[in-house]
């Protein structure tokens, strides 16, 4: 069995009270998660063409 299929056995035996309180837990994370990748691409110049592009667009 993978890491994946054990946690996912975990989750359907939390009580529905604790499956609130993960779903929230995982939420936070998550969005630590996406915004240190958002934060790294950007510092790294991986969005700038992006950048470019979106400001060029709007350029009269």
């Amino acid at each position: 069995m993978t890491r994946v299929e054990t946690v996912e056995k975990e989750v359907e035996t939390l009580s529905p009270e604790e499956l609130t309180e993960f779903r929230h837990w995982f939420a936070a994370y998550d969005a630590e998660a996406w915004d240190r990748q958002f934060e790294h691409a950007a510092s790294s110049g991986k969005l700038d063409a992006l950048a470019d592009a979106a400001l060029a667009a709007h350029r009269p």
